[in-house]
């Protein structure tokens, strides 16, 4: 498969999927987004039938080669990579958040910009915390409405988790591509003041994981649970019969007893280690390259089982 990450900067530390630009420290808006390879505009024109018959859609382009990033709908107004960051400079300047990476995949097709909010880290258990950030993604072709949302990084692995479900506010929100784009982002940073008391609720739920522990057959439950999508909880006995579901099983299981934060005495064998387990399987291990395993993660199949692996564990550590 091709690579998808076309290019990005990350600060300190390389990520999980070890690509990209590195900075010492936090860039600048204006340095990030040429950094990441992003300083270029999206222009929007006609599109005509073999026959030259206007039809009702519109091209979107990219500025810097003129290549056709997408087909989209004739209301479609772009977000462009200049307003996408400038949503992040009243944190910036305030000194609430520092940029942390960014790029765009699938040729300019998807943006995203990561910035690191600087308020106390959550405390899972003893050294185990968790980062908070805030993640702002786009497409230019149509197949994503912009979305910013709140997102927490184990500091361990590095590993992107799923935030509350409980909560509404923990969902990301999405905006749709009409003239009221950039109007409609001003007014989500209302939202973003919500976000300690957010972070906070879903470290409640991480800190419950931690208090449940969970045996062999439990996890193999949990694992079929989470990667069957057909099967319900109420019928799940933990047979792993499928090729599919015992490979993920003996990538799972050595990833629950000895995985990146796991052996930590105080998270050894608990619900938080099964579904930290799940999560280091989707960024590390399932696909077949770092930069597909990112899309999918944030933005594609790997990021609906992140969030169903914490929702599932929530429910059987409960019972």
């Amino acid at each position: 498969m091709a690579h998808e990450v076309e290019q990005m900067l990350f600060v300190g530390e390389a990520p999980w999927h070890k690509l990209g630009r590195r900075f010492e420290m936090p860039p600048s808006l204006e340095e990030a987004l040429v950094a990441a390879g992003l300083d270029w505009k999206v222009t929007t024109e006609p599109l005509f039938s073999a026959a030259q018959e206007e039809v009702d859609a519109l091209l979107t382009r990219r500025s810097s080669d003129n290549s056709i990033l997408g087909v989209v709908g004739p209301n479609y107004t772009p977000l462009q990579n200049t307003e996408a960051f400038e949503f992040f400079r009243p944190f910036l300047d305030e000194k609430a958040a520092a940029i942390e990476t960014a790029g765009s995949l699938r040729h300019g097709k998807r943006v995203w910009i990561l910035a690191k909010i600087n308020r106390d880290p959550m405390v899972i258990k003893g050294n185990d915390v968790v980062d908070k950030y805030v993640l702002l993604s786009n497409s230019h072709d149509g197949t994503l409405a912009v979305r910013v949302g709140f997102t927490p990084i184990r500091v361990v692995c590095n590993n992107t988790l799923s935030m509350s479900l409980t909560s509404k506010a923990s969902q990301l929100i999405r905006v749709k591509h009409t003239k009221n784009v950039v109007q409609n982002l001003e007014n989500i940073q209302e939202i973003m003041n919500m976000a300690d008391a957010e972070f906070q609720a879903t470290a409640e739920q991480y800190r419950f994981l931690t208090s449940k522990e969970i045996n062999h057959k439990d996890l193999e439950k949990y694992v079929k649970i989470v990667f069957n999508t057909t099967a319900k909880l109420a019928e799940v006995n933990g047979d792993l019969s499928s090729l599919s579901n015992k490979r993920i099983l003996e990538s799972v299981i050595p990833l629950f007893e000895k995985g990146r934060g796991n052996d930590m005495k105080e998270i050894r064998g608990t619900y938080w280690a099964a579904y930290n387990a799940v999560n280091e399987y989707l960024q590390y291990e399932r696909g077949e390259e770092n930069s597909t395993r990112m899309d999918s993660m944030w933005f594609g199949d790997s990021a609906a089982k992140n969030k169903k692996a914490l929702d599932t564990a929530l429910i059987l550590a409960a019972a």
